[in-house]
């Protein structure tokens, strides 16, 4: 593109716009995630806008119409808006395409009418708008550009001078809110949108200088930013996408904003971004499948966020996914970073052990018309969390379930390479559920020790062999529900009466490990074996993990302290994802042993 001005913008026009806008917000994440103090101090606006803007950029589908690709990428917006700031600008997109319609191209007079309609639908998708945010620098800057579009000047000249008093809003922002004048910083996703306004300019200009001198510069901190540590009363940012029909996004909001604060209710009639912060999200989720299929859920835990920005404990991260059972509690004071795996009930989504609980899944389980299947984190859900935690992190190490068993290792690999500029290392654990949870928590206890990024990866991988799980599973009807065991098989199973031991192989493969005709039987065996195990190998530590079956794990608990000696790390509930195979009244126990387990061997009976 030369330097003449644009009279006519088409469908590839608009989206080049656009993405210069994206990249610019790009390069303003790491700084925009530092100033983020409202609306609560977690750390991560930047992150979220990335997202969004990222979200844009690769699933826009341009065509020549500038109506058909504004749908576009309102769509692909809506789909990877994350946070408050970043779905408070996809609605804002959504506004302006449905401000655009299906017109073939747009000359400056109808952009600016658009830009200026699309103001309403940002303040509309709010519960309670809040001046001094994205909110005010949006709608000064379409004021701006209507006070200007009257005159004879072209795109470039209105975007360059509505972009000052943009700049100009933005340092007012302070003065509105009061949160960001005692921590000195402008509201960072209304810098995130001057910086998006600053790429449309350097597009229109068709200037060649690096992008880093022309996004908006960043403005003088304060030697240390002042942050509320109460300001978060409710701990789990909550984002759900809803398909359906006719959609109402008032009754949406009258149902739900008693779970917390900060809603905002975004799209269309057939599909709506719900965006809370909120204690209870799986209760949220649970009460908008009323609306449609939940067909996309994010969750992230701002108070997690707040202690990682401003009360890291230590200079590794430590990240896991949500196969590791290993308790909440534990997961907190270590400040471990868990990514859940994905759980399908036909067309409705969930997050393991987030947006389900226990008794939840359980009943759906013998009542869903569709089984559930599980699936994999997606590589964008790693890469976002890379690019957060190496802002605040000198490294990272991701322990993850065996690829054997879930594709979840190989996406944080491929989401790790993306991020060159940071020591990231991801491990397969080879283990699952118990036995993944007591290698997470050595890792843990390593750094909490002090000891370096190598050290920790080093002593982990070679632990993998040290750790072994038994899992006696009460019926293998879940089994045959899943598609993992035939149903003859699991016929003659219920006919016998058989109870399998399931454990894993070196490799991290599942196997069938022993089996019983009765409960009671399998605890036996799994007894022997430990007790073989303790002889040769000497038990460092165990927990006991079950699906439902509390009485049998304390009986559990009972005798493997007279066995060894000492108490279990942990007793859990199993994640819905492992629950799915194991099934309810599943019970496991895993240990960590001071010497190579498979070396040693034990018998099976």
């Amino acid at each position: 593109m030369d330097s003449k001005v644009l009279d006519v913008i088409d469908g590839p026009t608009f989206f080049e716009a656009f993405f210069s806008g994206a990249r610019a917000v790009l390069q303003e994440q790491g700084y925009l995630n530092k100033i983020n103090v409202f609306p609560v101090p977690d750390g991560d606006t930047g992150t979220n806008l990335a997202s969004t803007m990222r979200s844009i950029m690769e699933l826009t589908a341009v065509s020549q119409s500038v109506g058909k690709t504004s749908r576009s990428i309102a769509d692909a917006a809506l789909m990877g808006a994350r946070g408050n700031s970043g779905i408070i600008f996809a609605q804002y997109i959504h506004g302006l395409s449905n401000a655009i319609g299906n017109k073939e191209s747009l000359d400056s007079e109808s952009f600016v009418r658009a830009v200026n309609e699309a103001v309403t639908y940002a303040y509309e998708a709010m519960s309670k708008p809040v001046e001094g945010t994205m909110l005010t620098v949006i709608r000064d800057w379409a004021e701006a550009l209507n006070s200007l579009g009257g005159s004879q000047r072209s795109l470039l000249e209105m975007i360059t001078q509505s972009n000052e008093i943009a700049k100009k809003s933005l340092e007012e922002t302070p003065e509105k809110l009061p949160v960001l004048k005692k921590a000195g910083v402008v509201d960072a996703g209304a810098k995130g949108f001057v910086a998006f306004i600053e790429g449309i300019k350097t597009f229109l200009s068709s200037k060649t200088t690096n992008m880093e001198d022309e996004v908006i510069k960043d403005m003088d901190l304060h030697s240390q930013v002042h942050i509320d540590e109460t300001n978060i009363p409710f701990r789990y940012c909550t984002e759900a996408v809803i398909e359906g029909t006719e959609i109402e996004h008032g009754k949406i909001k009258r149902e739900i904003e008693s779970f917390g604060d900060s809603l905002i209710v975004a799209g269309s009639d057939t599909k709506t971004r719900i965006h809370i912060h909120t204690n209870e999200p799986a209760d949220l989720v649970d009460r908008l499948r009323k609306y449609g299929s939940v067909v996309q859920q994010k969750v992230d835990d701002m108070e997690m966020q707040y202690r990682v920005s401003q009360k890291r404990k230590y200079s590794i991260a430590l990240v896991t996914d949500s196969v590791c059972d290993i308790p909440k509690e534990i997961v907190d004071y270590y400040q471990i970073h868990m990514v859940p795996l994905y759980l399908n009930f036909g067309d409705n989504q969930y997050l393991d052990k987030v947006t389900i609980k226990p008794e939840q899944f359980y009943s759906m389980l013998d009542s869903a018309e569709d089984y559930p299947v599980s699936a994999q984190p997606s590589m964008n859900s790693f890469q976002n969390l890379y690019q957060f935690l190496g802002s605040h992190y000198d490294s990272i190490i991701a322990i993850h379930v065996s690829d054997k068993l879930s594709g979840t290792w190989n996406a944080s690999l491929k989401a790790s390479e993306k991020l060159t500029d940071k020591k990231i290392s991801v491990i397969n654990s080879k283990h699952v559920s118990g036995s993944f949870g007591l290698l997470v928590l050595k890792a843990a206890k390593l750094i909490e020790d002090g000891k370096s990024h190598e050290e920790v990866v080093d002593t982990i991988e070679s632990l993998s062999g040290n750790s072994r799980i038994f899992v006696s599973v009460n019926t293998l009807k879940y089994m045959v529900k899943g598609g993992r065991v035939s149903p003859m098989k699991g016929v003659v199973a219920r006919v016998l009466n058989l109870k399998p031991i399931v454990s894993l192989d070196e490799a991290g493969n599942s196997k069938l490990y022993g089996k019983a005709f009765s409960r009671l039987g399998n605890m036996k065996k799994i007894l022997t074996f430990i007790e073989e195990l303790n002889k040769k190998c000497k038990v460092q530590s165990y927990n006991i993990a079950h699906a439902h079956a509390q009485k049998f794990a304390k009986a559990f608990e009972e005798s493997l302290k007279k066995l060894l000696g000492r108490e279990p790390e942990y007793i859990m509930e199993v994640s819905p994802v492992v629950g799915i195979s194991a099934g309810v009244g599943a019970v496991s126990v895993s240990v960590l042993c001071e010497r190579d387990t498979w070396s040693e061997g034990i018998n099976v009976r």
